[in-house]
């Protein structure tokens, strides 16, 4: 498989900085403008979260902002309508894009029709936090290697070694390896996470692993970094932007705090 996404994999290993935030939040035309703030601010890659009314693994920072988003009209097809724009002006964007978003919607909109979408629109990865890995090969896998886009599963610190060696089987992408048992943005120490991320970089593994949940500044991306090949922001990120009167300010503000 190439996309944006395996070819970032393959040209920088090490250090990736991946930003998340919720499509439609804080309104509903910020998507776009977040997006070209962190290329310019040059993030290594980008998630954006389908808001969902039902979130299992989210706290209450990206709850919150998927709620708002939703109250302000964002759904499926409004972010694809906003990608295709975006993509139609910016030609030469070149950070690798993932959507996350849960496997209820994704059915109901079609799986075919998503990910062909997702393809139109310069998606190069999906993270679906309920896919059973059942589901994946029978329904799941064809469709998205047809489209070209990579999978990403999650891992945590109560993952059974033989379900990692499955996981990393089976990944397109990268294992996003949650570094703790709780829910984003939670207050708990990311140093607590050390033992973990050292055990999936001493299980040498094929895919490359990024470590998201309790990732908030620069000194918690370095600490990542020694241990696995990159770091997910989402929470504190979303509290960065909330209350911003110039988004693409604030955005390029935090983006350099934490590569600082």
């Amino acid at each position: 498989m190439q996309n944006k996404l395996t070819h970032l994999f393959a040209s920088k290993p090490k250090n990736l900085l991946n930003i998340f935030f919720t499509a439609g939040y804080p309104k509903l035309e910020d998507t776009t403008v977040i997006l070209k703030a962190l290329e310019d601010s040059k993030v290594d890659l980008v998630e954006i979260g389908i808001p969902f009314s039902d979130p299992l693994a989210d706290g209450p920072t990206i709850q919150e902002s998927s709620k708002k988003a939703l109250e302000n009209g964002m759904s499926i097809e409004k972010l694809f309508t906003q990608l295709e724009q975006f993509k139609s002006e910016n030609p030469d964007f070149s950070t690798p894009v993932l959507l996350m978003g849960y496997l209820n919607p994704v059915m109901q909109y079609g799986l075919d029709r998503f990910c062909a979408r997702c393809a139109a629109v310069g998606v190069d990865g999906l993270i679906i936090p309920d896919l059973p890995m059942y589901s994946y090969h029978m329904e799941f896998k064809d469709t998205f290697e047809k489209h070209n886009i990579s999978n990403v599963f999650l891992v945590t610190p109560q993952t059974s070694e033989k379900r990692i060696r499955e996981i990393d089987e089976n990944s397109t992408g990268f294992i996003y390896a949650v570094s703790s048992a709780s829910t984003t943005g939670s207050k708990a120490d990311f140093s607590a996470a050390a033992d973990y991320l050292g055990k999936l970089r001493d299980m040498d593994l094929n895919t490359p692993v990024l470590t998201g949940f309790n990732i908030k500044n620069a000194q918690n991306f370095k600490d990542a970094c020694q241990y696995v090949d990159g770091a997910i922001i989402g929470s504190e990120f979303i509290r960065q932007i909330s209350n911003a009167t110039d988004i693409s300010s604030t955005v390029q503000q935090f983006v350099k705090s934490v590569k600082a």
